[in-house]
C-alpha cells in the first residue's frame, strides 16, 4: 500500500470496525456451499440490520409482489446475490462516522450508484455471477477511503468535491492534493479489514487502469462505474460523459455504448434504496 494513503491510518481510531455480520458475509463470497437460509440467518442475529434489508428490499426499486416481511421471505424473493448485496450496502454504510466536507446523503447516493453500474458493465463485459458480485461490492466500496481522508483534512476534501464537476475528474484533484486517490485509501482500508487480495489489487489500479498490467476488469469497470456516478450526480448524459472521460478505457473495453445507455435508462434511478439504506 502506498505511504500517502497509508497515513490516513495512522491516527488513533482512524480504521473503522468492520461490522462482524460484514465481515462473516464477505468471506461468504469465497464458499460456494453457502445457502439463502444461511445468509438469512446470518442477518437475522443483527436486529438493526434486519430491519434496514426488509426496508430495503421492500422499496419499488426492487419490485417485490408482495409485502416481504422476513429476511428468508426476501432471499427467496430477491435471490442470494441480492439479498447479501443489500445487507453489504446497509452494513458498510452504518460502519463510517458522519465528516465534515462530505454530505453524507450524496455520498451515498454515488457510491450505491457506482455498485449499479458497477454491476451492469460486469455482466455486459461477460463476467461470471460471482466477479459481477465482486464488482457491485467493489462499487459500493470505491469511494469509502475518501471518508478517511474527510475525518484528517475536511477542508481538502470539500474542496475537492467543490472542483469535481467533470465526470471523472474526482481521481487527479486527489493526487494533486494528496499524493493519492480515495481508491488508493480505500485499498488500503480493504487490506487492513482483510478483503480478497484480488479486491485489495482493483482498488489499487482503478486510479489508472490502462496503465496496469496485467489488465484488471475489475479495475477498468470500477474506473468506468465512478465517471457514470458522477454523470448522474450532476445530471450529466452518461455516454457523453465516458467519451470525454475515457475514450481510450471504453475503446479497450470494446463498450457497446447504445446497449449501456439503453441498460442504464432501464435501470432508472441508480441510487433508489439510498434512503432506506441510510436510517
Amino acid at each position: 500500500m502506498s505511504a500517502a494513503a497509508e497515513r490516513f491510518f495512522v491516527r488513533h481510531n482512524a480504521l473503522p470496525t468492520m461490522p462482524e455480520v460484514a465481515s462473516r458475509l464477505l468471506k461468504s463470497f469465497d464458499d460456494d456451499n453457502v445457502g439463502i437460509s444461511q445468509i438469512a440467518a446470518l442477518i437475522e442475529k443483527d436486529a438493526a440490520l434486519t430491519a434496514k434489508v426488509l426496508r430495503l428490499a421492500n422499496t419499488a426499486h426492487y419490485s417485490p409482489a408482495h409485502q416481504i416481511a422476513t429476511v428468508i421471505d426476501a432471499a427467496h424473493a430477491l435471490g442470494l446475490e441480492t439479498l447479501r448485496n443489500l445487507a453489504m450496502a446497509a452494513c458498510l454504510s452504518g460502519a463510517f462516522p458522519k465528516v465534515r466536507g462530505l454530505d453524507r446523503a450524496t455520498f451515498w447516493r454515488h457510491s450505491v450508484a457506482t455498485a449499479n453500474y458497477a454491476r451492469i458493465l460486469a455482466r455486459m463485459l461477460g463476467a461470471d455471477e460471482t466477479t459481477t458480485d465482486t464488482a457491485y461490492l467493489a462499487g459500493l466500496m470505491l469511494r469509502t477511503g475518501q471518508l478517511l481522508m474527510a475525518l484528517d483534512e475536511p477542508h481538502l476534501v470539500a474542496d475537492v468535491e467543490t472542483h469535481a464537476a467533470e465526470p471523472g475528474s474526482r481521481f487527479s484533484l486527489e493526487e494533486h492534493r494528496f499524493g493519492c486517490t480515495h481508491a488508493d485509501v480505500t485499498a488500503s482500508l480493504a487490506a487492513h479489514w482483510h478483503f480478497p487480495q484480488a479486491m485489495v489489487e482493483a482498488f489499487k489500479d482503478a486510479n489508472t487502469p490502462l496503465e496496469i498490467r496485467p489488465f484488471s476488469l475489475i479495475a477498468a469497470v470500477l474506473h468506468v462505474a465512478e465517471v457514470l456516478a458522477d454523470a448522474a450526480e450532476h445530471h450529466d448524459e452518461p455516454v457523453h460523459a465516458l467519451k470525454v472521460a475515457v475514450p481510450e478505457l471504453i475503446e479497450h473495453l470494446h463498450l457497446d455504448l447504445d446497449l449501456l445507455a439503453a441498460k442504464i435508462a432501464a435501470t432508472g434511478d441508480p441510487a433508489a434504496e439510498v434512503e432506506q439504506m441510510l436510517h
